[in-house]
């Protein structure tokens, strides 16, 4: 079997904050949803899922009480200087903050991250 990422799990403490981050603030379409589980389908075939962090955290067999960084980023590509801007206005704009300012890059790209509302890390680059 070759290692590949079908979906990205997100633990929320806030499902249905979390899915208004993330289909009405990020546009993204949801394909699948439960009591307890959120789905949206992303372009490339992957999805990004939602999950109750405790049962999340009960699912894996660990301690649901982690905090600080997780040593996990997500990344987001976009065509250009602007296209970044404009993704991290829009991250902010519904609900999450803006953990570094975009900014160009040492080797030629530019970018900024975002947090959503969860503090899950996301990177806005473009080349």
């Amino acid at each position: 079997m070759e290692l590949t990422i079908n979906a990205v799990t997100l633990a929320v403490e806030d499902l249905a904050r979390s899915r208004a981050f993330y289909a009405d603030g990020l546009g993204c379409a949801v394909e699948q949803e439960q009591a307890q589980f959120v789905a949206f389908r992303l372009d490339g075939g992957s999805a990004l899922t939602l999950y109750p962090r405790r049962a999340l955290a009960h699912d894996a067999g660990v301690d649901p009480g982690g905090s600080g960084f997780a040593g996990v980023t997500l990344n987001l590509y976009a065509a250009d200087a602007s296209a970044v801007d404009a993704f991290l206005k829009r991250a902010e704009q519904a609900g999450g903050a803006i953990a570094r300012p975009a900014s160009a890059a040492q080797w030629g790209g530019y970018f900024g991250y975002f947090a959503d509302p969860d503090g899950h890390l996301w990177k806005v680059v473009a080349p």
